[in-house]
């Protein structure tokens, strides 16, 4: 029979690995990881995968078409090479298939509008974490008190920039929206809190049977309507203008609110859902979506550092997990409660009137 002894001296192997040594390396690479973020986002200011969306380029063309100094020039590009976002070929420079696609502002799929709002401003006010954890506070532009989003919506600059990263982090998760969700079943959608329109044109283009529209804030509205101007769907898609704190919400077969809920305290989060039940018909759904975080609170770590984005950015917006939701939604009337993943850290929570 095999002594102990000579089992503990065994080669690791897949039934007997060997324990992973401590060490320093992950921790390391988390606590630097602002340097491949502001990395990606000066890129993306600068217009390095617009550029290469028109050709391939070397060093001395890009060091010269965008502006940068030579001192660091290569290194800057060969990061970007290492980070796996350009591609390097014979000393010429390309955008990764990713970069391609959603990071060439020219292109449909075009998600730079929520890395350049990150840019100006997340990434500033994020330093501020540590205040934020201690006061409560939020760190941005309405430090002092007040709307956090009103000094976006008085500047029209920064509102489209706002409105254009909305629909940059909403269109993956909108399209599968469009997908998944049983729309056949009803003729009639709006969404609360649309910004730019990336949601109700998503469903409208995958279902033409489908009439409806956005409601938001006046401002939002000529946004709203050159976006769905630009996608022909003006006769179906209509703007709603209005607060939802103030005004009863439009009634549709269906309403949508996405990546709005986590912005609000408690109290306004059930306000909010019960202004959608009211404005609902019977048999009529609400369908809530935003980075859900898991119920166990371990795995869904977007959502979990979203809801710190939240106390970076609000007075009192938190994120949840779709046990607290169905329970907010089911004090308000809402039935047949169910949450369904959809793409990366995004689920929908689905309520029936």
């Amino acid at each position: 029979m095999e002594s102990t002894s000579s089992m503990d001296q065994q080669e690791p192997g897949a039934d007997n690995p060997r324990p992973r040594e401590p060490s320093p390396e992950r921790l390391l690479q988390l606590g630097m990881g602002f340097w491949a973020s502001k990395t990606l986002l000066s890129a993306v200011e600068l217009g390095v995968f617009s550029c290469l969306a028109t050709g391939t380029r070397d060093a001395a063309a890009l060091t010269e078409a965008l502006g940068l100094h030579p001192r660091s020039a290569l290194d800057f590009l060969d990061a970007l090479v290492a980070l796996n976002l350009l591609e390097r070929e014979d000393g010429k420079y390309r955008n990764t298939p990713d970069a391609e696609l959603f990071l060439d502002v020219a292109k449909p799929g075009y998600v730079g509008g929520l890395l350049e709002m990150a840019n100006a401003r997340l990434y500033p006010f994020w330093g501020h974490l540590t205040e934020a954890l201690r006061t409560g506070l939020p760190q941005n532009e309405a430090k002092g008190g007040g709307n956090p989003f009103d000094a976006m919506y008085r500047d029209e600059h920064k509102l489209r920039g706002f409105l254009r990263a909305m629909s940059g982090v909403s269109l993956g998760t909108a399209k599968a929206i469009a997908q998944q969700f049983p729309w056949h079943n009803y003729s009639t959608f709006i969404d609360i809190g649309a910004a730019q329109g990336a949601l109700p044109v998503q469903v409208a283009l995958a279902h033409p049977h489908l009439r409806g529209g956005g409601f938001d804030l006046p401002v939002v509205g000529p946004v709203f309507e050159e976006y769905v101007a630009s996608h022909n769907l003006q006769d179906r898609l209509h703007f709603y203008p209005g607060d939802f704190f103030k005004e009863e919400c439009p009634s549709a077969d269906v309403l949508v609110m996405g990546h709005i809920l986590h912005d609000w305290d408690l109290g306004q989060k059930l306000e909010l859902l019960a202004k959608c039940y009211a404005s609902l018909p019977p048999g009529g759904c609400l369908i809530v979506y935003d980075a859900v975080i898991d119920d166990d609170r371990r795995r869904n770590a977007f959502g979990l550092l979203m809801s710190l984005n939240m106390l970076i950015e609000t007075p009192g917006g938190f994120d949840y997990t779709g046990a607290q939701c169905r329970e907010w939604m089911q004090e308000v009337g809402f039935k047949q409660i169910r949450v369904e993943p959809l793409t990366g850290p995004d689920s929908m929570v689905i309520g029936t009137r």
